[in-house]
């Protein structure tokens, strides 16, 4: 090689060399410390420490919601002392807008974030601290540079005095300090909650995977079988994909007065539970079916998803169309898990089935709102009830539940029992999650359904998922032998739910004084058409003092008969008056039929293939 041309290959190769080496010098980092000198004032304390940040200022965000409870909660409004440090020059920071703070920093590219988070809303989408404990979801006390949400960064938990332990699924860093995990992104950082304090951290090993139960609250359970049975529902999920995507799990379990539900991670859940939930078979298999909806949102949601649940927009609401799939459907397969790992019966499935097609079929809202309006109102609606929501909407979780029962049976009834809704999920975690990285659509939800099916259901998705006319349940019962039979309410119905306050009880036990006050009215109901209202105060019936639940006094009158009631409303006496309705309300119950096809009980034994 001519000298000319090598020393010009070797001043390329150095200016690329350099060029590596600047833009790795450049490239920025990410530290997180979190701090909790005083617990007992319920606020964390957290530093973020930034470098390679070369521009005038960088905006850091606090998100405004948690994935996975669709309501936007304003974090932000917790925050105070907000400030930034560049070494001991202090820097300028303005709010810009509600959660955005701006940090000038012209001639520093590394430098100090410091604020406080007050944390005290116990609930599995929030966080909270105490002298007892401290619970965080990283949503609500840690911010990221708002151009670089997909950095990696590393956090030090440094608990308050006499705390000794931390869980979380973050991995430790290795050869780091004690309590320190690094995240791959802020989306990882964000959705992998810590509990820290003095809990008991209890393990087992369920398809080769290591599972952690940090347990906080004191509760009497025996460990063996309550592990074990956490084991089983575990292994009994991963049946559903097939499909294993975990090297460590962690269950963070707040044993409290009420429980209140659970939320998914990526690697973990946490679940809010009664501290009396192991003492009994009926709370043990309620405890169990919490932990399979959450544990199966490993795969639905997190994994299988709708195109827009990931990466997560932190700055407002993720709108979507199938929420009924993403937490009915998990509800349906939380149900199914607990019953196919052998913990209650098909008679027990059915009837709470049953139930739950009472629920939804007797809600006025369910004629009103399709399960796909549902969720796409979420934001608006399910986190926000009041006192004409049942008149107005219909729960994602109930309606989804029904409706991805109703694709089981259909695929399985299209299929001759070859295939099942199982082999959707399979098929999306295979095809969106695994191969093309990404969610899916509405439409290719619907085409994933029919590929495995053999057959289009777009009748079905137009007039019960995105419409509200009511399931045809006998119909798809019908393919595993089953019926569904309804038993009409008799007598007359208020159609008004009365909550009684300041109620003593006499010396027989019967109320005395009080206030009882409408807190409900339903619609097309005899108090809705009667002019009876919520938040009226029930003073008399017929002219004598009501001392008792309307509903209560009204039992036993026949259809037809008039009431005249007097209500304090806006401090004002109006008498009402209007005739009585008969009760609108049905009890739907699944029976199997008397004479079933090989063919229907072929369909039932694959469906309920728990049977022994």
């Amino acid at each position: 090689m001519p000298l000319s041309r090598l020393r010009l290959s070797l001043s390329v190769a150095l200016v690329l060399v350099l060029s590596q080496v600047g833009a790795a010098l450049a490239a920025p980092t990410l530290r997180y410390t979190l701090s909790m000198p005083a617990p007992q004032t319920h606020y964390f304390e957290v530093e973020m420490a930034l470098g390679g940040f070369g521009k005038q200022y960088t905006d850091v965000k606090m998100p405004v919601w948690a994935p996975g409870s669709y309501l936007v909660r304003e974090f932000a409004k917790n925050v105070e002392g907000f400030t930034a440090q560049a070494g001991s020059q202090v820097l300028r920071a303005d709010k810009v807008d509600k959660n955005t703070w701006r940090v000038y920093h012209p001639k520093a590219k590394e430098f100090t974030v410091r604020y406080k988070v007050y944390a005290f809303e116990l609930s599995v989408r929030t966080s909270f601290i105490d002298a007892s404990h401290g619970y965080l979801n990283g949503t609500s006390v840690f911010m990221y540079p708002a151009e670089e949400k997909m950095l990696s960064s590393t956090l030090t938990v440094q608990p308050a005095t006499g705390w000794t332990q931390v869980s979380t699924s973050l991995k430790p860093v290795a050869g780091g300090a004690a309590f320190t995990f690094a995240s791959t992104s802020y989306d990882e950082l964000a959705d992998s909650p810590i509990e820290i304090g003095t809990h008991k951290v209890l393990s087992f090993v369920a398809n080769g995977t290591p599972h952690t139960v940090a347990m906080y609250g004191d509760a009497v359970y025996d460990e063996a079988k309550l592990l074990d049975n956490m084991k089983r529902v575990c292994e009994e999920a991963h049946k559903v994909v097939g499909q294993n995507p975990l090297d460590r799990y962690v269950f963070i379990v707040h044993n409290l007065e009420r429980g209140t539900g659970g939320l998914e991670h990526l690697y973990s859940t946490t679940l809010s539970v009664s501290r009396n939930s192991y003492s009994s078979e009926a709370g043990m298999k309620r405890f169990l079916g919490l932990v399979g909806h959450e544990y199966f949102h490993l795969w639905n949601v997190k994994r299988i998803r709708p195109i827009v649940l990931g990466p997560f927009n932190y700055d407002a609401e993720n709108y979507t169309h199938m929420l009924w799939l993403s937490e009915g459907g998990t509800s349906y397969y939380g149900d199914q898990i607990v019953q196919r790992a052998g913990f209650t019966t098909p008679e027990n499935y059915l009837a709470a089935l049953s139930n739950t097609i009472t629920r939804v079929e007797n809600l006025p809202g369910n004629k009103l709102q399709s399960a796909a309006e549902s969720s796409f109102d979420a934001w608006i609606k399910q986190y926000r009830p009041n006192e004409n929501s049942d008149n107005t909407g219909v729960s994602y979780y109930d309606k989804g539940q029904l409706l991805v029962g109703q694709l089981d049976l259909m695929v399985l009834n299209a299929t001759k029992g070859e295939k099942r809704f199982d082999d959707v999920m399979r098929y999306l975690y295979a095809e969106y999650y695994q191969k093309r990285k990404r969610g899916f659509t509405d439409e290719e939800f619907q085409d994933a359904v029919a590929k495995i099916a053999g057959q289009r259901f777009d009748e079905f998705f137009r007039t019960r998922v995105y419409g509200a006319q009511m399931l045809d349940y006998n119909t798809v019962l019908g393919y595993a032998g089953l019926t569904l039979t309804t038993a009409q309410a008799t007598g007359a119905s208020l159609g008004a739910s009365i909550t009684a306050t300041g109620v003593n009880l006499s010396a027989a036990g019967t109320p005395n004084g009080g206030r009882y006050v409408v807190t409900g009215v339903v619609r097309d109901g005899s108090a809705w058409k009667g002019g009876l209202s919520v938040n009226d105060e029930l003073l008399t019936l017929d002219g004598v003092r009501i001392t008792e639940d309307l509903n209560k006094l009204l039992a036993d009158r026949p259809v037809g008969s008039e009431v005249s009631l007097l209500v304090n409303r806006e401090g004002q006496p109006i008498e009402v008056r209007f005739p009585l309705l008969a009760n609108p309300a049905k009890r739907y119950r699944i029976e199997q039929s008397a004479n079933p096809t090989e063919a229907q009980l072929n369909i039932l034994r694959k469906w309920l293939k728990f049977q022994q």
